[in-house]
């Protein structure tokens, strides 16, 4: 009698092992519960056809409530400026234009740091306007993760542009 309860308890834990460690997709079909799936979503949902729509809504669901993002660069004047916002208000700001022009943009290496269940990347990148296309940009995207066990979170991302004065490190580009 022991013996059958033991076998039936094995069973199940090996039936249902595999779910515990299930992926997590949102309803886009990002995979959100590896740190790869959810930085491959982080630039899949930034890259739009000329003449698409952006997803704020498959954007948001990459998002911790309350994400805030934004940019760093060098103002009119010739002095460091930082801009940061809500997710929505970088929707409202960005998405006319991705749709006008197209945007791709890649990752082209990536530094990850952690501790717990914090996640700092630093996710080089490069932009073009469609696959293929002269690149138009390249920069470093400052990324914060949350793992909540089951999924990641992006709690806020930053980038800043190189330039003359700001050129990617070496150590960013391997």
């Amino acid at each position: 009698m022991i013996m059958k309860k033991v076998i039936t308890l094995l069973f199940l834990l090996v039936c249902l092992l595999p779910a515990l460690h299930a992926q997590v997709t949102t309803k886009y079909n990002d995979n959100v519960s590896t740190l790869d799936g959810i930085i491959k979503a982080y630039y899949d949902v930034v890259t739009v056809k000329k003449g698409e729509k952006p997803s704020y809504e498959r954007d948001s669901l990459l998002h911790w409530p309350g994400a805030v993002v934004g940019s760093s660069g060098i103002g009119k004047n010739g002095k460091p400026v930082f801009h940061s916002m809500s997710l929505k208000r970088f929707h409202e700001l960005s998405d006319t234009g991705l749709e006008r022009d197209g945007f791709y943009e890649k990752e082209i290496s990536r530094k990850v740091e952690q501790f717990g269940s914090i996640y700092h990347v630093w996710s080089t990148y490069e932009s073009r306007n469609e696959p293929g296309g002269p690149i138009i940009e390249r920069g470093i995207n400052s990324i914060e993760l949350y793992n909540d066990g089951g999924r990641f979170w992006i709690l806020g991302w930053f980038f800043d542009s190189e330039r003359k004065d700001n050129p990617i490190p070496e150590k960013y580009l391997k």
